[in-house]
């Protein structure tokens, strides 16, 4: 049991968080800040904070666990804001989507205190964004991964551990670069891809006429591209090396394929279908193999 949850951004991921310590007992009182004194109004009437800070220094004052939960590129101005109230045995994360950048401006920002940082990213959210779409069971059956600092205090690893399973997720630790690596490739890509392919065909001057012609597939394919323009700048930029990387690992896929489309050889053509079909139908979620993002 918490005796103050802070919460630094009473958005979807922040307010969930909150609503789930709630549900499940595992905090006395909620205190929240937002830069829009309306968002964290809307939270204290909907119930997901119990009190509204002016401050995100004053969230922290007196709170013994703290979530930051604003866009990645706010991580080192939130860190600056609340650093002289970040006290031993205080348990700090984030939720953000990147890593390395986050830990990098908590080491230059916190220093000795980032004993404290737990860095975290919970593999969960929605197409919308608001505190009004918060919900206790968001993080339930979802994965999380912490990515500790060599400075973190061992005690609060597990105690962030504790928390996160807690509240229905299955925990995995790795380095922040290894998870930078892993999450350009089947997270920062896709909406990236996403973004593009359906801007292509929204631009045709037929776009109109094509997409009213679309499917549930289309419909699945570009879900994603429909998720908060802000929040996926900073993470594409954030990660831009990894990132690129794997667009470039995309680029040569496709490539190969329009090679053997446009050469006519459909042998080799079913082949590389073939091969990417098994792949995908033998490719279960959330069933990493132990130690393989480590």
């Amino acid at each position: 049991m918490f005796n103050q949850l802070a919460v630094i951004g009473c958005g979807l991921m922040g307010g969930s968080f909150a609503l789930a310590l709630k549900r499940a007992g595992l905090v006395r009182r909620v205190i929240g800040y937002s830069k829009s004194p309306s968002t964290t109004e809307k939270a204290k009437r909907l119930g997901v904070i119990d009190t509204a800070a002016e401050s995100a220094l004053l969230a922290v004052s007196g709170s013994d666990i703290v979530l930051i939960s604003v866009p990645v590129a706010a991580s080192e101005a939130t860190f600056k804001a609340i650093r002289h109230l970040v006290e031993p045995g205080v348990l700090l994360m984030d939720v953000g989507s990147t890593k390395r950048d986050v830990v990098d401006a908590a080491r230059r920002v916190l220093k000795d205190r980032v004993a404290s940082f737990v860095p975290a990213h919970p593999i969960a959210g929605k197409e919308v964004a608001g505190v009004e779409h918060a919900d206790a069971m968001l993080y339930a059956g979802r994965q999380v991964i912490l990515t500790p600092l060599a400075q973190t205090d061992p005690k609060l690893v597990q105690k962030a551990t504790d928390v996160w399973a807690a509240i229905g997720c299955q925990v995995l630790k790795m380095s922040p670069e290894n998870h930078d690596a892993a999450f350009a490739a089947v997270s920062h890509l896709p909406h990236l891809l996403a973004f593009a392919y359906f801007s292509s065909i929204a631009k045709q001057p037929a776009g109109k006429d094509f997409l009213s012609l679309a499917g549930p597939g289309f419909r699945d394919f570009t879900r994603i591209a429909a998720s908060d323009p802000a929040v996926w700048r900073d993470i594409l930029l954030a990660n831009r090396e990894e990132v690129l990387k794997q667009s470039m690992r995309f680029r040569h896929t496709l490539d190969a394929l329009e090679h053997v489309i446009r050469s006519g050889n459909a042998e080799a053509l079913e082949d590389l279908i073939r091969s990417a079909s098994e792949a995908r139908a033998g490719w279960q979620m959330n069933t990493p193999k132990p130690g393989a993002l480590r």
